[in-house]
Formats: structure tokens, sequence, C-alpha cells
């Protein structure tokens, strides 16, 4: 409606200052002109966090670019983006800009991604952030921004239950847990309703705590290595049945949405959730006093670390029209490279720069520890983008069958098995 209503007002704009001309006859031989130059973008946006301020810059980059119309489809939270993107593609009415999240997916998608290296937004990316969309000495998506996640929690709540330590262990994570039940608080947001946050966030964190990551993943998908068998992802079932026993009610109609906010507004202390959703956050709760925490998953204390990563790329669709494409290359640029996208970015999305020439000050408590992680070099590594194709649907799947106490511990750890043999094709 915003957009709308902007655009009347330019629209009205316009029109005064035609009526400044001597005839209505040039009225009528620029309208058509403007028509014929106007180019229509299709831009898919993942982060339904900053579904209004996205509009928002895109309304400014229209302003600037009156021959470009950017249309946005916003996806995400409950929804899944990708479902159904490669039929709409396929079909001639995909996005002409939309987002990958490297590696794997990318090899996947590689019939539908422009070729990126030549565009000036390179040589300011950080260079680790290129990696999952390089191929070839090719570049193919422009990192969205970094983001870190772990345990965020509420350091008013935390002092009012007199815990003064944060949590190492799982045990003292339920110590923790207990004080604040004490105290009418409950200690875990739980939004299992979203299979990501099951079957990618949650489970990454066995993944990541591996003593080689990309060796066991390796490991997997030759048969060395077995999850069923894994400690590390027994001790990820036990972490999970310490946030149901704590957690809110019905965990399973809890969505995205409904878990920031029963955060947000005091209620609970904890959540597993990442510095993307600072910008909830300040709607909800202006300068909410929180914090990061990494998470636990034994009784062996934890290295101090986060898991930060680029979780998707924009990329720009190889099969749309090369007008089109141009305007997605030149859109893409100003969002990075404009002072105007620069601000967007960072005061209204709040999102950590993946480039070194934005500035990454006032964005938050959440992105301020992570950017200190990132910078000391205390962070572990996102490994699904590494997973096969598929595989962390079906793992979020069964973790909520599980939930449901459809499966039991050694059912849930052997159907993690099963997924990964299947979609690694063993």
């Amino acid at each position: 409606m915003k957009k709308v209503i902007l655009f009347i007002v330019f629209v009205k704009a316009m029109s005064l200052t035609l009526s400044a001309c001597e005839t209505n006859t040039e009225t009528t031989t620029i309208e058509p002109e403007i028509k014929q130059q106007k180019i229509t973008l299709n831009v898919r946006n993942p982060k339904v966090e900053i579904s209004t301020q996205f509009e928002q810059m895109v309304i400014a980059y229209e302003i600037e670019n009156p021959n470009v119309d950017i249309r946005i489809h916003t996806v995400g939270g409950a929804n899944d983006d990708l479902s159904d993107l490669k039929a709409q593609i396929a079909a001639g009415n995909g996005p002409d800009i939309f987002t990958n999240s490297g590696y794997e997916k990318a090899k996947l998608w590689s019939n539908y991604l422009e070729d990126l290296t030549d565009q000036p937004w390179v040589e300011n990316a950080y260079e680790d952030t290129l990696l999952p969309m390089k191929f070839d000495g090719k570049i193919y998506g422009m990192p969205v921004n970094l983001e870190g996640y772990g345990l965020i929690y509420n350091k008013d709540l935390f002092n009012k239950a007199g815990i003064d330590t944060l949590p190492k262990t799982v045990a003292e994570l339920i110590e923790v847990a207990e004080k604040l039940q004490k105290e009418g608080i409950t200690p875990f947001a739980t939004g299992y309703y979203e299979e990501w946050k099951l079957g990618v966030h949650l489970l990454n964190v066995a993944f990541a705590q591996q003593e080689d990551p990309s060796a066991f993943i390796k490991g997997l998908n030759d048969g060395t290595e077995k999850i069923d068998s894994n400690q590390k992802f027994k001790d990820i079932i036990k972490l999970l049945d310490v946030t149901l026993k704590y957690g809110n009610d019905n965990p399973l109609t809890t969505d995205y949405n409904m878990e920031v906010t029963l955060f947000a507004e005091g209620t609970a202390a904890m959540i597993q959730q990442g510095n993307w959703i600072q910008p909830m956050i300040d709607k909800l709760s202006p300068n909410m006093n929180i914090g990061f925490m990494p998470v636990p998953i034994n009784n062996q204390p934890i290295d101090d670390a986060l898991i930060v990563s680029v979780p998707n790329y924009w990329v720009v669709n190889k099969q749309t029209s090369p007008e089109k494409k141009k305007e997605a290359k030149k859109f893409l640029n100003w969002m990075v490279s404009s002072e105007q996208g620069k601000t967007f970015m960072t005061e209204q999305f709040k999102f950590i720069p993946a480039f070194d020439h934005i500035g990454d000050d006032n964005l938050g408590p959440l992105a301020d520890e992570t950017i200190r992680y990132y910078k000391e070099g205390k962070t572990l590594n996102s490994n699904w983008f590494n997973f096969p194709v598929g595989v962390r649907n079906e793992f979020g799947l069964a973790i909520q069958l599980y939930v449901r106490k459809q499966l039991n511990r050694d059912q849930l750890l052997e159907e993690f098995q099963k997924s990964w043999e299947k979609a690694s094709g063993k």
C-alpha cells in the first residue's frame, strides 16, 4: 500500500510538471515513450523479517530509476521459499532476482545463475564470503549479509533469576532453566512449527561440533561415517529434550513470529535464533537488553564460538532477457554501493555487511556480538550448504515426528541416517 501511495504522489508530481508545458500535445507524446522504456523486475525476497523495509528500499530505487518497476514476492518464516521456484523459472514465470545458498544448491541451479564475476561489488566482498558461489574461477552470487546464531538470552530476566554466569554445559543450562522457572519465567521460546529451525539450525550444531565437519560429511557420503552412531547427534537430541521440557506449550503449533514474540515480550528468556531477528525485536521491544551465547549440547564445556556464515546470495536469473539482466545487476550494485542502499542495509535491515566498504556500527546488540565473534575468529561452520539436496527438509520433518512422540530417540537417529543415504545415493 505504501508503494501505491508513493507512486500516486510521484504521478501527481509529474502531472504538475507537465501542466507547465504550453500544450497537452507534449504530454501525449511523452507518456507512450515512458511506457515503452519501462522494465519490470520480479524479486524474490527470502527475508520476511524485513519485508516492509525492503519494499521501502525498492521505492527509493524506483524514484531514482523511474523506468524500472520492481515487484517483490516475500517468502520465508513458515513458507518453503524454494518449493515452487524451479517450476516457475522453467515455465518462464520465475523471478529475475532470487537467492541461492551456495555449494550444492548452486550446482543444482547452475543453469539459472548468471555470471556476476565482472560486477563492481566483487572487489569489496570479504573473500571467504564468495567461496560458496565460486566455481571454476567465476562468481555467481552476491552475499546478502553475514549472520550468526546461537542461544539469544534476555539479560534482564537472567538478572531477575539471579543468573550471573552463562551456562557452558547442558547441566548448567538445566540449572539456569530451573532458576528461571522458579521466577515464573518460561526458559525457552520453542517455535518448532518451522522444520528449518530443527533440521537446519539445530541439527547443524551437531555437525559444527565434529572434530572436522568437512571430513565428517565426506565420510557420510562415502559410508565411512554414520549419523546414528555419532555421539554429537545423540547429544543434540538430549538438548532438544531440554528445550521441550522447559519451553512453551504447543511447540509444534508455535511458528516463527509467535516464537519471536514470546521472547521479545519477555515471556521466555531464551531463544535459538540469530541476529536476523533484531528488526522484529526492535519493533516489538525497542532497546531490549539481549545477548548471544553459544549452544551447549553435552556436559563438556563448549568453545566460545557462534555459528556464522552468509545465509544466502542474491542471484540473477540467467534465463531472463538481456535487458532485465542488465537492470537486475544495476539494482544489486545500487543496494551495496549507493548511500541509500547502504543505509537501508545497515539502519533498516540491521544486516551485518559482507563488504569491507560498508560500516557495521549501530546494528544492534546481536549484530555487535556476531561481528566480534567473526573478527576474533571464534566461529563454527554452517554446514548445511554441503548437505545433499533435500536432506534438510527430511531432517526437520523427522524431528517434528520425534516431538510428537511418533519416533523415539533411536528411531530418529536411524531416520537421519536413512535420509542422508537416500539423498547421497547410497
